[in-house]
C-alpha cells in the first residue's frame, strides 16, 4: 500500500527540508533543555474534557516539565488554571489527578485559596510583615477551552491557539459533536525509553504503515494519506468493504453501527490529527481518542491517553469499542517495537542524519519547525558541552 501525500505548505525555504533531524537531538539533555524552553513550555498541552469538571470546585492536575497545573470550576462556572503551588513555601496543594473542593487548601501552613485563585485565608496573619493577600493569589496559567477540551500553557510566546492550530479542519470534525463527548477511559499513563520525538514521528510517519501494520493494512487497503498544514498534521484511512481474516478486524468492520450524526463519507473513516508539538485526536465513527507525549528525560518520555464517545450504552457499540480497542492495541505494540529500536539507532555513533522522502511532508512539516525554533538542530553533531546554557544567556 502507498500512502498518498498531500504538499506541505511552503512556509519559508528550509535548506535542510530534505533531510531529517539530526540523532543528537534524539538523546542530547543540553537540548531537550532548550526544547522545553523553547518548545514546550509555550505549547498548548490538553488536560481534560470540560464535562469532567461538571461542578463547582471539581478539578483536574496535569503534572509536566516539572511543573504541576490545576484546572478548576469555580462558582461562576469558569474554569481557571493555576500553577499547583502555595505562595507561600511552594507545598503542593492538591494531590493526585482530580478531586472537588469548596476551597483550596495548603497541607503544608492551610493558607486558603479561593477557586477563582484569590488567597483568603492565612493563619496568623499579623506575622508577615510582608503580606500582601491581593498578591499572593494563585498563579494564573494561560487556558483555552476549545470544543469542550480543556488546554492550558505555561508560557505565551506568541504562538497560535488550538482554534487556529485546528482551523483548516473546522468544518471536517464539527460533525463529530467534540462538545457533547463523554470520558469513557480514564487518563492512562504509560512511559516509553524514548525520546518524545520519536513518538511523533512515528505517528505521522506514512512509509511505515504497509511495511509495519498488517492490521491497519487489511483495513484500509491503499486509501491512507496523510497531509500537513503549519501546524496539524492529518493521516486518514477508510475501511474496505472486503472482511479481514482477522476476527477482531472482521468483526469491527462487520458490526460497526451507523453513526447518524455524521455524513456518509464518515462512516467508515479513520482520521488521526497530530496537533503542534506532541497531541494527536484518533477520530473513529465510534469514538475519539486523545493521546500526548510528555517528555520525562533526553530518552524517556510519558504517554498520557484518554477516550470519549457521545454517549451509547448499547450492546453492539461497546462490542465496536472492544473491537477498536483489540485492533490499536496491536498497533500500538507494534509501534512501540519500533521507536524503541529507532531510539538506539539514534544513539549510534554511525548515525548523523537521513534524507527524508517527498511524500514524507508531515516529517518535514516538524522538522522545520525544530530547526526554526532550534538553529543547533542543523549541525549534525551535538556542539561541545554546554552550548544551550551559552545560547539560553546564562554565560
Amino acid at each position: 500500500m502507498a500512502a498518498r501525500a498531500d504538499p506541505a505548505p511552503e512556509v519559508e525555504l528550509d535548506p535542510d527540508a530534505d533531510w531529517g533531524l539530526p540523532g543528537w537531538i534524539y538523546h542530547d539533555p543540553e537540548f531537550l533543555d532548550v526544547e522545553i524552553a523553547r518548545v514546550l513550555r509555550p505549547s498548548w498541552q490538553i488536560v481534560c474534557h470540560e464535562s469532567d469538571l461538571a461542578g463547582a470546585g471539581a478539578y483536574r492536575t496535569l503534572d509536566y516539565l516539572g511543573e504541576s497545573v490545576v484546572v478548576v470550576r469555580g462558582e461562576d462556572g469558569a474554569l481557571r488554571a493555576f500553577a499547583n503551588v502555595c505562595r507561600h513555601r511552594a507545598m503542593r496543594i492538591v494531590e493526585g489527578p482530580e478531586g472537588c473542593a469548596r476551597k483550596l487548601v495548603c497541607p503544608y501552613h492551610a493558607w486558603v485559596y479561593e477557586l477563582d485563585g484569590r488567597l483568603s485565608g492565612v493563619p496568623s496573619r499579623r506575622d508577615y510583615p510582608a503580606l500582601d493577600m491581593a498578591a499572593q493569589g494563585l498563579k494564573p496559567v494561560d487556558i483555552e477551552i476549545w470544543c469542550g477540551f480543556v488546554f492550558v500553557r505555561l508560557e505565551d510566546d506568541g504562538g497560535p491557539s488550538v482554534a487556529a492550530m485546528m482551523a483548516p479542519y473546522a468544518d471536517e470534525i464539527a460533525p463529530y459533536r467534540f462538545e457533547d463527548l463523554r470520558t469513557i477511559s480514564p487518563v492512562r499513563e504509560r512511559a516509553r525509553a524514548v525520546n518524545w520525538k520519536n513518538v511523533g514521528d512515528n505517528y505521522s510517519d506514512n512509509l511505515h504503515i504497509p511495511v509495519a501494520h498488517d492490521g491497519l493494512t487489511r483495513l484500509f487497503g491503499d486509501s491512507y494519506a496523510i497531509a500537513a498544514q503549519p501546524w496539524v498534521d492529518k493521516m486518514s484511512g477508510r475501511l474496505v468493504e472486503r472482511p479481514s481474516r482477522n476476527p477482531w478486524e472482521r468483526f469491527y468492520q462487520t458490526h460497526l453501527p451507523r453513526a447518524p450524526h455524521l455524513p456518509e463519507e464518515a462512516q467508515r473513516l479513520w482520521l488521526y490529527y497530530k496537533l503542534w508539538p506532541n497531541m494527536a485526536f484518533d477520530i473513529y465513527p465510534d469514538q475519539v481518542d486523545f493521546m500526548q507525549w510528555l517528555p520525562m528525560s533526553a530518552t524517556t518520555c510519558v504517554l498520557r491517553e484518554m477516550a470519549f464517545a457521545l454517549p451509547d450504552d448499547g450492546r453492539e457499540m461497546k462490542l465496536v469499542r472492544y473491537a477498536n480497542w483489540r485492533i490499536n492495541r496491536v498497533v500500538n505494540a507494534e509501534d512501540t517495537w519500533l521507536i524503541e529500536r529507532v531510539q538506539q539507532g539514534m544513539q549510534s555513533a554511525s548515525f548523523t542524519a537521513g534524507p527524508i522522502g517527498a511524500s514524507e511532508v508531515c516529517l518535514r512539516s516538524f522538522a522545520a519547525k525544530i530547526r526554526a525554533r532550534i538553529p543547533e538542530a542543523r549541525l549534525p553533531r551535538a556542539p561541545a558541552a554546554g552550548w544551550s546554557r551559552r545560547v539560553r544567556g546564562h554565560e
